[in-house]
């Protein structure tokens, strides 16, 4: 089975950037399950990106509840008897909270998160896509999901920024880099077939591949 060295991969990146198609289509390729985030299931997400400083907290909270609860399914159903190939990465989820919590909204979450991040997994890969600011809110627009209608082109900006940082730091599991801005892997075999190869040429623990390199 091809990438069957990588039980649990990841494919992380900001919204709009293309994770979840990815995952879907690597998890096609390969005959993997899928663990996909579920934005549409939490019901303060749209409040949030409307009124960001009242339904932080709540919508930070939701998600952190909602993964944990789904990493730790895995892990009871024997996650490494079978391969996972998932569109989020539970370690970030800090990062939003960063972004969007004030101070004392955060040392609470902190307190939760730090009781419960020992029970998630560390995934075998993380594919972590990256986009330039343009290339991702011309794709929110285009894709034009409703809770993410009132998504500002401020916070694509700071949240592309807050992931570029965060996994400059990411040394958890052999990190891959993928430059997606002129690359498309749902809708074009080539460019897919290139990522797969380069995967599983994979020698370090961080690489970088884009279009060309």
């Amino acid at each position: 089975m091809p990438l069957e060295k990588y039980r649990y991969i990841v494919v992380e990146g900001p919204i709009g950037v293309g994770k979840t198609s990815l995952t879907q289509r690597l998890a096609d390729h390969v005959g993997a399950k899928t663990l996909l985030e579920k934005p549409q299931e939490n019901p303060f997400l749209v409040r949030f990106y409307q009124d960001s400083a009242r339904y932080a907290l709540p919508t930070q909270l939701f998600f952190l509840f909602q993964r944990i609860n789904e990493v730790r399914e895995l892990a009871q159903m024997d996650l490494f008897g079978s391969q996972t190939i998932a569109d989020y990465l539970f370690d970030k989820d800090t990062l939003f909270a960063r972004l969007t919590l004030n101070e004392d909204e955060f040392k609470l979450y902190q307190s939760i998160y730090h009781s419960l991040a020992p029970q998630a997994s560390t995934p075998d890969l993380v594919i972590y896509l990256q986009a330039s600011t343009d290339t991702l809110i011309e794709r929110v627009q285009r894709r034009g999901f409703r809770y993410e209608s009132n998504i500002s082109d401020e916070y694509l900006v700071k949240l592309a920024k807050s992931y570029g940082e965060f996994f400059h730091h990411y040394d958890a599991a052999p990190l891959l880099i993928v430059n997606s801005d002129n690359l498309n892997f749902v809708d074009n075999d080539e460019d897919f077939t290139l990522l797969m190869e380069r995967i599983q040429n994979m020698r370090g623990v961080r690489e970088f591949f884009s279009l060309g390199a």
